[in-house]
């Protein structure tokens, strides 16, 4: 029995072990009976408690009957009632003060309302996301926040099957995810394809179901001060699931308009509870999603310059382009057990298991001219084969820890581990080398990286006075596993000119024994915030931490910020920090061989770590923390609990940024052969290399603006209005670093194509209009994100740049609860079938790849799937 085996054995004896107690169950409303979420539900003077869940519906197990039960929520008068026997009633809270739900990221000194937050913070129920008709967590954040984007990618190796996510146009790397409030491990792998967030390193949020979430916070300001490295662009925490009081089940499928595509997802959430007041929710999901095809069909092959009786009967050059193939499966839990008053004992996290398949560029017949047999049917004609990019993906999450009171301090103290791996497996594919000895399925090698997180926090308020205090110890783990040796060795077999053909794998040769390795790095971090309430109305705060790492130092970050009220319905704000981001160990120990289309020829390009005695030979320097300065101002209106109006303007500056290179090859930017550099691409086989370096400067800077009204009285039911805006630039300042040695590679190591990955390839522009409307039984959704343009910019010719003009995109979302335990919901996505614009190469066939490319890819809005059309039911009991 296998590791993975067991753990999730031991989790399924350790949910049927619980023991289901007896619970009082209610529903809070408002007023007009519309249910109000997240209602603090708390047993009276113990510290017993619950909230309601996004239908106002709770359960809550007490130590005896009869008992009194406190209701409270911020915007309504709070109501006691005492409680006599276990039948289900109903609650109606009166609308009182207009503050707004309670957050929890953002203040580590005391939680906060939004209205009462010195930071813009986004609260978004799980109820808001789904109804964005997406199937996951990334996608579902890109239709719900303006400043969040992520989009598919396709043809990008790994980088298929996770998809760069980020907030304002930073890069996945300035972004912290947390969940519960504890740091989440970053994915195994760095995106090194042409996509955006090129030679970073995210989160895999496709790990996260959102079935186990409750709902989002997004913080939108600098938080390195606050939560350490990777927080320059914001923090998004994922809260789970609680003390759910009834078991739900969703089932849903969906196809494109065009018949490819076909998902299919189901999940349950249900809530064990044991003992007095304890209880684990768990959410156990499964998912598959096929390919899509939308690749172009010039009917001939420019990038070879060849137009033939083959290309006009394969007038898409064989090519699959779109979605990779996925199928995902998943455990969440997420536990809380009360010791006592004072003390409560949680834990919480995750397995995420997904297999995805993913398409190269195909080998045409007069590309590799032969198979050897080994992939065309016996008597059959060779017309080519498509390598396949196949991935075993697991990301495990678990944390566990205690809050309790340390004399008149609020303590927590933690500790996590989080681990995400990538194995690879080439398909569908030969090495020439190896000739009819070849096989035909290559196992590539794998990455892996872990971190163990210890926590301890404490917070008190004394008076007007709150402080947070803080250590976090952290230790971190990349590792890389080479392939099988078929996957890159040198072969015997010599093409028809008697020259031996490239070694390993055709698409991707596999990771070498000189690629393994396994690194570790710690790093300790303490931090410090003070909120002084001055008055009422004004609130100043400040944070600062220190941290240090084992292979680069130490780093200090601050913050102040502050809060002015008006007239008890505006809000003035306005913060300024400075942060910093460790470069990730993947970034410093990376390398590679990758089979990639440069300057018009297929070659192999070998990516160096920064510990590799090639970049030594190079000068380039180790590499070292980016620092950033970060400046908002805003101001929020909220006239009353169902009309919010907030504008947040921002400036981050990041310097010393970790770059990509681009492809450095025996010749620099004047077309002079440099020796050296000749040298070295000899030495290690490849006709070009790439590293990490500390090489630009940025300026990023933008305006957030948020309207919501709800409860419109309209047509005998509730209208809400959800409308919110972001506009994002990126400019880089100043001149590109290079070393000495590379003085004249300066606009390779960072061409014109590498800096459109980061100035110009999020959309400038993003709007979101959403309606909601709800009736008796029934609800419908229609939402309409408007996706502003991206510029491709062309390596070293201005006169082939491109700009993708801005597209609105429509969803719609029909619901209809036919009973309390069953609705059902069809939602239709890209409702008009809008498409990005096309390429347009200006005449250099690199820029679409012989034209398999119909869409961009390199730069991205919104994908290229079309229309998509999902269903699905909803059972709770």
């Amino acid at each position: 029995m296998n590791f993975k085996t067991k753990i999730f054995l031991f989790s399924f004896l350790m949910l049927a072990f619980t023991i289901n107690a007896q619970k009082i169950k209610g529903k809070v409303t408002d007023e007009s009976g519309e249910p109000i979420p997240y209602v603090n539900v708390l047993e009276k003077d113990t510290s017993n408690g619950t909230t309601t869940n996004n239908e106002g519906d709770f359960e809550l197990q007490v130590k005896s009957i009869p008992t009194t039960i406190v209701f409270s929520s911020v915007g309504f008068n709070t109501i006691e009632k005492t409680v006599s026997d276990t039948s289900s009633f109903t609650i109606v809270l009166k609308e009182g003060n207009v503050l707004d739900e309670v957050v929890l990221t953002g203040n580590r000194s005391k939680p906060r309302t939004i209205l009462d937050s010195a930071v813009p913070i986004d609260n978004i129920g799980v109820a808001e996301l789904q109804a964005t008709g997406q199937t996951s967590i990334d996608q579902m954040l890109t239709f719900t926040v303006p400043s969040y984007n992520s989009t598919n990618q396709t043809v990008s190796d790994a980088t298929a099957h996770f998809d760069p996510a980020d907030l304002r146009g930073l890069g996945p790397s300035r972004t912290l995810v947390l969940i519960n409030g504890k740091r989440k491990n970053q994915s195994a792998l760095v995106y090194v394809n042409d996509t955006p967030g090129k030679g970073e390193v995210g989160v895999d949020m496709k790990s996260i179901p959102t079935a186990a979430i409750e709902r989002v916070e997004v913080l939108r300001d600098g938080a390195s001060a606050q939560y350490g490295s990777d927080a320059v662009a914001g923090v998004i925490n994922i809260i789970l699931k609680k003390d759910v009081s009834f078991t739900q089940v969703n089932a849903n499928s969906g196809v494109t308009s065009r018949g490819d595509g076909f998902n299919v997802d189901a999940d349950v959430n249900h809530t064990f509870t044991f003992g007095e007041g304890g209880f684990v929710n768990t959410t156990l999901g499964f998912s598959h999603q096929d390919y899509t095809d939308r690749a172009g069909e010039p009917g001939k092959d420019d990038l070879f310059g060849v137009n033939n009786q083959w290309t006009k009967d394969n007038p898409d050059l064989g090519m699959i382009i779109g979605q990779p193939q996925m199928t995902k499966g998943d455990l969440f839990v997420n536990a809380e057990y009360p010791l006592n008053d004072n003390t409560k004992l949680y834990a919480f996290g995750g397995f995420n298991l997904r297999k995805g398949k993913s398409f190269a560029l195909y080998r045409t017949p007069y590309w590799v001219t032969t198979d050897f047999g080994l992939l065309t049917p016996q008597g059959a004609t060779y017309n080519g084969f498509q390598p396949t990019f196949e991935t075993d993906i697991t990301d495990v999450l678990f944390t566990a820890g205690s809050k309790f009171k340390l004399g008149e301090f609020n303590a927590d103290a933690s500790v996590s581990y989080g681990g995400n791996s990538v194995d690879y497996t080439i398909g569908n594919t030969i090495s020439q080398s190896l000739g009819a000895n070849s096989p035909t399925s290559f196992d590539a090698g794998a990455y892996s990286f872990s971190n163990i997180i210890g926590n301890f926090d404490v917070n008190r308020s004394f008076g007007d006075v709150s402080i947070g205090l803080g250590l976090e110890g952290r230790q971190e783990r990349f590792k890389v596993t080479a392939g099988e040796e078929a996957s890159y060795v040198q072969g015997p077999q010599l093409d028809p000119n008697g020259n031996q053909y490239s070694p390993g794998a055709q698409s991707f040769p596999g990771l070498q024994p000189g690629n393994a390795l396994n690194e570790t790095r710690t790093n300790i971090g303490a931090y410090g915030t003070l909120d002084w309430d001055i008055s009422d109305d004004f609130l100043i705060g400040g944070a600062v931490r220190y941290e240090n790492y084992s292979d680069f130092g130490g780093n200090t970050s601050w913050k102040i910020n502050s809060r002015y009220k008006i007239a008890e319905t505006g809000v003035l704000r306005a913060s300024y920090s400075t942060g910093f981001r460790a470069p990730s160990l993947h970034q410093v120990y990376l390398s590679n061989v990758q089979t990639l289309v440069s300057g018009g020829t297929i070659s192999n390009q070998g990516t160096f770590n920064n510990v590799s005695q090639v970049t030594q030979d190079l000068g380039v320097a180790s590499l070292f923390a980016e620092t950033s300065k970060n400046i908002s101002a805003g101001l929020t209106i909220k006239a009353s609990k169902d009309f919010t109006i907030s504008l947040d303007y921002y400036n981050v500056k990041v310097e010393d940024r970790v770059v990509f290179s681009g492809e450095i090859g025996a010749t620099d930017d004047n077309g002079n052969v440099n020796a050296a550099v000749q040298q070295i691409l000899t030495n290690n086989s490849v006709t070009s290399i790439k590293f990490f370096i500390n090489a630009a400067n940025t300026v990023t800077q933008g305006l957030d603006y948020t309207m919501r009204l709800k409860n419109i009285d309209f047509a005998g039911g509730k209208l809400g209005i959800n409308s919110a805006l972001n506009l994002n630039r990126t400019e880089l300042e100043g001149t590109v670093k290079t070393p000495t040695q590379l003085s004249n590679y300066k606009n390779k190591i960072f061409n014109r194509k590498e800096q459109s990955r980061i100035v110009s390839a999020r959309p400038n522009m993003k709007y979101l209009l959403g309606l909601d409307y709800k009736i008796n039984k029934f609800t419908a959704n229609l939402n309409n994100t408007y996706f502003g343009e991206v510029t491709w910019l062309h390596a070293s010719d201005p006169g082939k740049d491109q700009t993708f003009s801005g597209k609105i995109v429509t969803d719609l979302s029909l619901g209809y609860e036919f009973s309390k335990v069953i609705s059902a919901r069809i939602q239709v996505n890209n409702l008009f079938d809008v498409f990005p614009d096309e390429i347009n190469t200006f005449g250099d066939p690199v820029t679409d790849l012989g034209g398999r490319f119909r869409y961009p890819w390199e730069v991205n809005q919104f994908g290229f799937n079309g229309t998509s059309f999902k269903a699905g039911l909803t059972f709770k009991f």
